[in-house]
């Protein structure tokens, strides 16, 4: 499709601003942008293939990661013509009329075998460089650099913080129902870079990124003992750290990495605990007669929230981090499980069922404003992108209990499904990769 056709079928907008987004109802027109291929100023072969086809395929990763946010409405490098490399600093801003904005980039292999990675924001109406960033790294990382040119333009464009550039893990599934192999998986946050972490000859549960994204926790059931280990991800080792506990949810670290929460089963009473990262004994946090679970730290580590049914029914409540101030924060219909705090702090997302079904939600801290974002059968697990605007979590479809993982954002109406090489459940989003 030649450049003007291309570009017409976008419709206009407004003078350029900065993308506005309402919680409530989203964005009415996502900002058109323009990316064509990045060229290179001289073809060069390297393990990641020649430059003139990365080129291409860096344009093609910003154009998926800046659709999938749903705040844009970009038109790739498959559509637009080559652009000259003595364009890239100084663009022809006629030819990109229909866009409003403009992403450029270049690729050049260096003499010590990496490759230098440059990306450009440009505003079309005002004709000004918004943004520049520039990249070196290994062959082998090209799709980070990609990433974090997406990150770039997102963030320049969105006032919103970076999120492109990070990992998921995951639970990888396959098999038959109640006979489910399950193993350990991480991959980037789009779907690729995909690799096992466990065997499966074990059944693993929940697994956790620590904050500096060197470590895993997680359940394990080998021998069918219920037990929480912290897997090393440049060595592969894996260390236990609790054994001989009836654990509900997830453990997970604590903001500074050096404490993990996990529930455990007690003289028949389940308690939300801490442990040392470290190993050692043991702290219990919570005291009431029943069922508490699931506990998730604010980012400043001041304060946990959790679930229990001591109400009589599952609902989230929110103590201090000690222990003190235990409170209720659900009333609606229901019950909540799941909770986990936003990185940002403002919101708290949660698994609510009701009806027979299970949905993805959020609410402020205080039990405030509480919104729905998902409508099938078997939506749970949520987690949160680096910068707290979109949430990921795993989808059971009905009868046959395969699981898919999901995300969706903050409005509630971009909900998309990120391909995995199995099924995938207990997805965990990690930071921005350092």
């Amino acid at each position: 499709m030649a450049l003007a056709a291309a570009l017409a079928t976008i419709a206009s907008t407004p003078a350029f601003a900065q993308v506005e987004v309402d919680i409530e109802g989203g964005i009415s027109a996502p900002l058109p942008i323009a990316v064509p291929v990045m060229p290179t100023p001289q073809i060069a072969s390297t393990p990641a293939g020649s430059t003139d086809a990365l080129g291409r395929q860096l344009a093609e990763v910003v154009t998926a990661d800046l659709r999938n946010s749903g705040l844009f409405r970009p038109v790739g490098p498959g559509q637009l013509a080559p652009v000259p490399m003595g364009q890239v600093q100084a663009p022809d801003y006629a030819a990109w009329s229909g866009a409003q904005a403009l992403v450029q980039g270049y690729v050049r292999a260096e003499a010590n075998g990496t490759l230098t990675i440059g990306c450009y924001l440009y505003d079309v109406f005002a004709r000004t460089e918004l943004t520049r960033q520039g990249f070196n790294v290994p062959p082998s990382e090209w799709r980070r650099a990609a990433h974090k040119c997406a990150d770039a333009v997102y963030t320049r464009l969105s006032g919103e913080g970076p999120y492109f550039d990070s990992r998921i893990v995951y639970i990888a599934e396959k098999g038959p129902k109640g006979r489910r192999i399950k193993q350990l998986a991480i991959m980037d946050q789009d779907g690729a870079n995909h690799r096992f972490l466990t065997n499966g000859q074990s059944i693993v549960l929940t697994p956790r990124f620590a904050p500096n994204q060197q470590s895993i926790v997680y359940m394990s059931y080998a021998n069918d003992r219920p037990a929480i280990y912290i897997l090393d991800l440049n060595g592969g080792r894996s260390r236990l750290l609790v054994q001989n506990v009836a654990l509900s949810f997830a453990p997970r670290f604590s903001p500074d990495g050096r404490h993990v929460l996990f529930s455990m089963a007690v003289a028949g009473n389940t308690d939300v605990y801490r442990i040392a990262a470290t190993g050692g004994t043991p702290q219990r946090l919570t005291t009431s007669p029943g069922i508490d679970t699931g506990g998730s730290y604010s980012p400043d580590g001041s304060r946990i929230v959790f679930e229990s049914d001591r109400s009589g029914g599952q609902q989230l409540y929110v103590m201090n981090a000690d222990g003190s101030n235990q409170q209720r924060i659900s009333f609606g219909g229901g019950r909540y499980g799941t909770p986990v705090w936003s990185p940002r702090g403002d919101l708290i997302a949660f698994t609510r069922q009701g009806g027979g079904a299970f949905r993805i939600g959020i609410m402020s801290p205080s039990g405030g404003g509480e919104k729905l974002l998902s409508d099938a059968w078997g939506d749970e697990g949520p987690s949160w992108s680096p910068n707290g605007r979109v949430l990921t979590y795993f989808r059971s479809a009905q009868g046959s209990g395969k699981a898919e993982i999901w995300s969706v954002d903050l409005t509630g109406t971009n909900a998309r499904r990120i391909p995995t090489a199995l099924d995938g459940s207990d997805p965990n989003w990690g930071p921005i990769r350092p």
